[in-house]
């Protein structure tokens, strides 16, 4: 059975916005400097029901199997990468994160570079930082009129689109969905009709099997000669040794590189990759969303999820588990949560159970996904613990929460 604890640790300095929501429900939150590995994540964890990260610790099947009380793992932040969700799923065990809270800010770092780029305002502000005084307008263009290319239109490439068409660039997309275009935005066929046709080619897709290597030396080829590349999307989409050679062979004339196949685990660490060093190749260290303004929104958004799965066992927007959502119960009542295999006869044994105990169903909801199914049970108030340790019993149970 779940335990009873309502706590958190909260790792890799997450944004204090996120605890006056965690507090007023009661959660009691503690915290850790940094990020920590294996045996000292395990030691810290301890007995705490929840978990809150970024991107850098890593929850990997080992340390899910053996944290015995862990019931939530929060990503405050866009992706899941770091949390081996198949094994948080077999455990029961939901995963939230903030997909979009950080729109805005990654849509704003990609107009900025598409500006410095154009400008080669990284290479001046070097050049001028190493004394040199380079007052040209060779290779200094407006982007007016230039036309974007974005390969993913979803939440952060739309509103790079807004943003663009508002500076009088002319822009075309490629999705492997259908999307509605945003202003006069116009969307093409195919990624090679794309590359062909961009001065400038930014990068707003998922990490998956089809993105991997996605622009490689063969999509580089494709390019306009002169165009530039952004990638502030997934580390795995751009192989950049391909990237390196077309920088320096003057066939692509610059890029911006926000995300990489490896990247540091902290600060402290040093970092290198094929195209560090590179004039007109603007480096930055996975800052995309990194704003006070997206810290924010991600902690309190984040947050919320939380307390709603504590009070109310909601899962909505989990990204791993089946999402069930329902009201507030009544008075009097006991909610019963429920993780079992997706089998036949579950329903029918908690039912019977439940009617031999005289315990009456007010409410229920149930999703499946794949192996795993989740249940709402709102129930008459439970006298003891007979009905709970009979669903525990259950070969089919993989994890029991009461809310009373």
């Amino acid at each position: 059975m779940a335990s009873t604890r309502r706590d958190i640790l909260l790792l890799e300095n997450i944004h204090e916005e996120s605890e006056p929501a965690l507090r007023t429900a009661g959660i009691k939150i503690r915290r850790e400097a940094g990020t920590l590995e294996d045996a000292a994540l395990l030691d810290a964890l301890g007995t705490t029901s929840m978990i809150g990260i970024r991107s850098r610790t890593q929850m990997t099947a080992s340390v899910i199997d053996r944290a015995d009380s862990l019931e939530a793992i929060a990503c405050f932040c866009i992706g899941t990468n770091q949390v081996d969700l198949d094994a948080a799923a077999r455990r029961g065990i939901a995963v939230f994160n903030s997909p979009f809270c950080n729109t805005r800010s990654v849509a704003e770092m990609t107009i900025a570079e598409i500006i410095g780029l154009h400008r080669g305002l990284f290479d001046k502000n070097s050049a001028m930082h190493q004394g040199r005084w380079d007052k040209s307008a060779v290779n200094s263009h407006e982007v007016r009129g230039r036309t974007l290319g974005i390969v993913g239109y979803g939440h952060i490439g739309s509103q790079v689109s807004v943003l663009a068409e508002a500076l009088g660039m002319r822009v075309i997309y490629h999705d492997i969905v259908p999307k509605m275009p945003m202003g006069n935005a116009q969307a093409v066929n195919s990624l090679k009709e794309l590359l062909a046709a961009s001065d400038v080619v930014t990068l707003h897709v998922p990490e998956t099997t089809d993105t991997h290597n996605l622009i490689a030396s063969g999509a580089l080829k494709r390019m306009k000669d002169g165009a530039v590349l952004i990638n502030n999307s997934r580390g795995s989409v751009v192989d950049l040794e391909a990237l390196a050679d077309a920088v320096k062979s003057g066939r692509i004339r610059g890029a911006a590189i926000d995300v990489y196949p490896s990247e540091p685990r902290s600060s402290a660490d040093s970092f290198q990759c094929a195209v560090s060093g590179l004039p007109g190749v603007i480096l930055t260290p996975h800052i995309g969303g990194s704003t006070e303004e997206a810290q924010i929104a991600i902690a309190r958004e984040v947050a919320m999820k939380l307390v709603a799965f504590q009070e109310r066992g909601t899962t909505t927007s989990a990204v791993n588990i089946p999402e069930v959502e329902l009201p507030h119960r009544r008075e009097g009542q006991d909610r019963i949560l429920h993780f079992h295999h997706n089998v036949p006869g579950v329903l029918s044994k908690m039912h019977t159970i439940l009617a031999e105990g005289g315990v009456n169903i007010h409410a229920e909801y149930l999703q499946s996904t794949g192996e795993l199914s989740y249940v709402i049970l709102d129930v008459d108030h439970l006298d003891d613990d007979t009905v709970l340790q009979r669903f525990d019993a259950m070969e089919e149970t993989i994890r029991l929460r009461l809310l009373a």
